[in-house]
């Protein structure tokens, strides 16, 4: 389990988290939801290492994370997909897979089957510069090098941001479906059914940062709401209510 307790951080004496709090369970899915600047992304940053909090822990599988490098929560086990995914555009498909496995120490012998059987499109373009695929190409080929690393929890920074208006809402639409038929769209099969196998798998958590409601809705377990870099409301998917969207949630 990942367990957040009490995280601040500022930036040039502003404070921009405020006693952030929140846990990641095993094989559920928790949307971390919010306005743009409320301190999504930094929360994420703040988890991984990569931003310097000031007070606060992070905890993985109840070892204390909170003093180490990025590099050294990775090889506990934490995954990290960040806003624009953030591949190299002049390496391969091959190349950019590889790249986060083999700087953790990590093999991917027998892996990137794994990874293949997630989001088979990946494997017909393993010698094409990561550069000329598609935004939802990129978003899987970054979803599956994250994965090389064997994460126990996985941080997801708006996956579905540059993705076509109408491709996100076949997204939403289609998980239930999945989830029930194995049917639906292209892509969103590919996205939806990998984070679907992810958590039924009962090991993989994931936390999500997504600005898009319905998609949150369809794949989500539990929630947090942020506001002013606090966390202001939580609760299973369910109970996200119509109250909670127009408050916190709507511009």
């Amino acid at each position: 389990m990942l367990a957040v307790d009490d995280l601040h951080v500022s930036y040039d004496g502003s404070r921009i988290l405020r006693g952030v709090g929140l846990r990641v369970n095993p094989g559920e899915v928790v949307c971390l939801m919010g306005r743009n600047g409320v301190g999504k992304t930094t929360t994420l940053k703040s988890i991984m290492g990569m931003v310097r909090a000031d007070a606060g822990t992070v905890r993985l599988g109840g070892v204390d994370l909170s003093r180490d490098r990025p590099e050294s929560r990775a090889s506990h086990g934490l995954g990290y997909v960040p806003q624009g995914r953030d591949i190299f555009p002049n390496l391969t498909v091959r190349e950019n897979l590889i790249l986060g496995a083999v700087a953790n120490g990590r093999s991917v012998e027998g892996n990137l089957d794994r990874v293949f059987a997630l989001f088979p499109v990946l494997k017909s373009m393993l010698g094409r510069k990561g550069g000329v695929l598609s935004g939802g190409q990129q978003q899987q080929l970054a979803i599956g090098r994250a994965l090389l690393i064997d994460p126990s929890v996985l941080l997801l920074d708006e996956p579905t941001e540059g993705i076509q208006p109408n491709v996100i809402d076949q997204i939403g639409e289609t998980i239930r479906t999945l989830r029930d038929e194995g049917m639906g769209p292209r892509y969103a099969e590919e996205i939806g059914e990998a984070i679907r196998k992810l958590r039924a798998g009962g090991r993989i958590g994931i936390l999500l940062v997504e600005q898009c409601l319905d998609f949150c809705l369809e794949i989500g377990d539990r929630f947090y709401i942020m506001d002013r870099g606090a966390i202001v409301a939580e609760g299973p998917i369910s109970h996200l209510s119509e109250d909670l969207v127009r408050l916190h949630l709507t511009v």
